[in-house]
């Protein structure tokens, strides 16, 4: 009986291995998921909520436009050519945006060349020479992401200057500029070197390119335009083909004689520039007035922070609880730069003119955030009290100023 048992059991395990053995192996698979964690996220958000202080919506005094009869249009002034508004992103060069907008609009005048040129090729170049400074300064030269509307010609004299589609500093897929974390990272090394006492101008400014590079790509060293190769320096020359010697900055404080070439005292003057025409201010006034009424749009720069700039209506003027417009004077323009409310915190390009009940009012385009707000994104509408009051130098073509310059003192 037990042998049969036996035998009978030993047929039935052969039997299931048999057909154990006949199955297809299981194999397993992987696959690539987002993890998820719902009610962590439940707890993180709850937790958040309690720990966090409210935060109390912040508030800035403006000027209350209701009433006040401001330009509604871009179409309602007389302009003359300019390349349409871009916006500088999140960097520190509406200098170069807005002298290079303004040589866009000399070359078409000049020449009738519509031409895009490169805002970054140019700020490349300069923070590349404010490393220099700095080592030539021991560290006591301004390194900062500013400037002034002659940097532009000063770097292409020096290194040329190529079309916009051939050096963007964008990286794939970028939309806006943003130098945040290259700044960060330049300033960090310079402020190092000199800890350091390290003053090798040679391995300095290798090290400033290699930061460029990354975050801004290589500068070309020649461009193909129709079918033509070209350097900047000969791009500047054959198809620019703007005399940069014939623009001229001009001034209006009191601190410095006028008639006289001075310095513009001011930090994004960073290599103290003298070659500002310091003038009165009526003939400040006058000097714009008649050059954009004659076809000269200028590059211009003074301050942006007032309580009579306000983004929403693309507008800037100074409210009489400022000062009454017929109060501004030079003793008014001069005590504002003088206690720092004024400064020298943005360039723009003033490209047209209106005249509405008496005053003149300027078409601004403008490269900065607030200007690409409201129904005229990339403009502002200055009336001309704003522009006496709180704008402080701007380039112009020199023959915008006719027999002016003779006023200025022999050098």
């Amino acid at each position: 009986m037990k042998s049969c048992l036996t035998a009978f059991l030993a047929l039935t395990i052969l039997l299931l291995s048999s057909m154990l053995y006949a199955q297809e192996e299981r194999r397993d698979k992987g696959e690539f998921v987002t993890p998820k964690n719902e009610f962590f996220k439940e707890i993180q958000k709850s937790a958040n909520e309690f720990i966090a202080k409210p935060k109390e919506e912040r508030k800035v005094f403006k000027v209350d436009f209701t009433g006040i009869d401001v330009p509604k249009s871009v179409d309602e002034f007389k302009s003359f050519w300019y390349n349409p508004p871009v916006s500088q992103g999140w960097t520190g060069t509406c200098w170069d945006f807005s002298t290079t907008s303004f040589f866009e609009s000399e070359i078409y005048r000049i020449h009738k060349k519509k031409l895009k040129l490169s805002e970054m090729y140019t700020a490349y170049w300069e923070y590349v020479e404010k490393a220099k400074r700095f080592v030539e300064e021991r560290g006591n030269s301004v390194f900062g992401e500013g400037s002034e509307a002659n940097a532009v010609p000063r770097i292409w004299k020096r290194y040329g200057i190529v079309p916009e589609d051939t050096y963007t500093g964008l990286k794939p897929g970028q939309k806006f500029h943003d130098h945040r974390k290259m700044f960060e990272e330049m300033d960090g090394y310079l402020n190092s070197i000199k800890a350091a006492n390290g003053w090798n101008e040679e391995d300095v400014v290798n090290t400033i390119k290699d930061i460029l590079n990354h975050y801004m790509g290589v500068p070309p060293s020649k461009v193909t335009v129709d079918g033509k190769e070209y350097t900047p320096k000969e791009y500047l020359d054959k198809v620019v083909d703007l005399n940069l010697d014939d623009y001229v900055d001009i001034m209006s404080l009191m601190e410095k004689p006028y008639w006289e070439k001075v310095e513009y005292p001011v930090s994004d003057n960073w290599w103290h520039s003298k070659d500002y025409y310091n003038v009165p201010l009526d003939v400040f006034m006058d000097i714009i007035k008649k050059a954009i009424r004659n076809g000269y749009t200028m590059a211009i720069g003074g301050d942006v922070s007032e309580p009579g700039i306000v983004s929403d209506y693309n507008a800037a003027i100074v409210p009489t609880f400022d000062i009454p417009s017929n109060y501004i004077d030079e003793d008014a323009r001069q005590l504002r730069f003088s206690n720092k409310t004024t400064g020298d915190d943005h360039g723009i390009h003033l490209v047209g003119y209106e005249n509405k009940d008496g005053k003149d009012w300027f078409l601004i385009k403008d490269s900065g955030s607030g200007g690409h707000n409201g129904r005229n994104p990339g403009y502002y509408f200055f009336r001309e009290d704003y522009v006496k009051l709180k704008m402080l130098d701007f380039m112009v073509n020199k023959n915008a100023l006719g027999d002016l310059l003779n006023k200025f003192k022999a050098e």
